[in-house]
């Protein structure tokens, strides 16, 4: 089974659909409510919320996920067909679109069951997916000019040779078509991490500074309070959101104390230091964190 423990919960919607052909004979009888199985709508509705929830006890590859609300719906065209849209909702690290096709294909099904004694001429036509929002990838913001990053690691004793965290975050930001303008690595000295932020943002003008290290409670861990010295606008968001992703996957989330915000046109959020804090940081981060860029632009929420 596919590996979805690092996606982030999102809501998500499908909608699928399924067209039974029938003869306008059968048309009339359902319309009429002559069919000998009784009313094929309440039927089809109930068999589609029932196949919806057992999706991942029918496909093998299919997680079980939850399910916040599924609509059947149905459409009797006089010239001989039923369309049967289903629409499923929820909000987890996958999307509902294998749902709301299996509902459709087995209320498509419970149709074609409950028409063959009054129709020897039944067909399912199609099932289709209609549409399917949310997902990370819907979140995706593209730019014209490519953002510019800089990546400080804090640390009193590694070399860019030992640095791992600070690849880790190189590559993402490599992924996501960010030019990378500077990599460093820093002592853990509060006036020294100020005046490199400071230079990145009003000297360099990067669009997003990324740092790793120092956001413990240790003697030396000073990186939030550095970076609270620079920032002009906090966006408490940015680390709540961090954090919630981290404490679901380890308690220790608890204990950091990194901060994030705005200097300038200028993004500067603080990460972990270890090499799993930080590619959990990425996951929660990215790509919805691009967003901001058009906030600081000028335009809407």
């Amino acid at each position: 089974m596919y590996d979805i423990s690092d996606k982030p919960e999102t809501y998500r919607t499908a909608a699928a659909q399924a067209i039974v052909k029938v003869s306008p004979f059968t048309v009339t009888l359902v319309n009429e409510g002559k069919i000998p199985k009784g009313n094929i709508f309440d039927a089809a509705k109930v068999s589609a919320n029932m196949a919806a929830k057992r999706t991942w006890d029918l496909i093998p590859y299919c997680h079980p996920i939850s399910i916040d609300h599924i609509a059947v719906d149905f459409d009797v065209i006089a010239e001989g067909s039923i369309k049967i849209t289903v629409t499923v909702k929820n909000v987890d690290k996958t999307g509902v679109e294998m749902e709301a096709l299996t509902g459709a294909c087995i209320a498509a099904l419970t149709i074609y069951d409950m028409l063959k004694p009054v129709d020897d001429n039944l067909e399912i036509e199609s099932i289709k997916l209609l549409e399917k929002t949310g997902g990370l990838n819907s979140y995706l913001q593209t730019y014209d000019v490519k953002l510019r990053a800089a990546v400080l690691v804090l640390s009193d004793s590694r070399s860019k040779k030992e640095d791992k965290s600070g690849k880790v975050i190189l590559e993402r930001l490599a992924k996501y078509g960010l030019e990378l303008k500077e990599y460093k690595i820093l002592a853990d000295e509060q006036k020294v991490i100020e005046f490199e932020l400071v230079r990145l943002c009003d000297e360099l003008r990067v669009d997003i500074v990324l740092t790793s290290g120092g956001t413990g409670v240790g003697p030396r861990d000073v990186t939030p309070e550095a970076t609270a010295n620079v920032l002009e606008k906090e966006v408490n968001g940015i680390t709540e959101t961090l954090r919630a992703y981290g404490q679901k996957r380890t308690p220790l989330s608890m204990l950091s104390r990194g901060i994030g915000g705005v200097r300038g046109s200028t993004v500067i959020i603080n990460l972990p230091g270890s090499v799993r804090a930080v590619t959990e940081s990425l996951d929660s981060l990215f790509p919805g964190i691009l967003h901001i860029f058009r906030m600081l632009e000028g335009h809407s929420h």
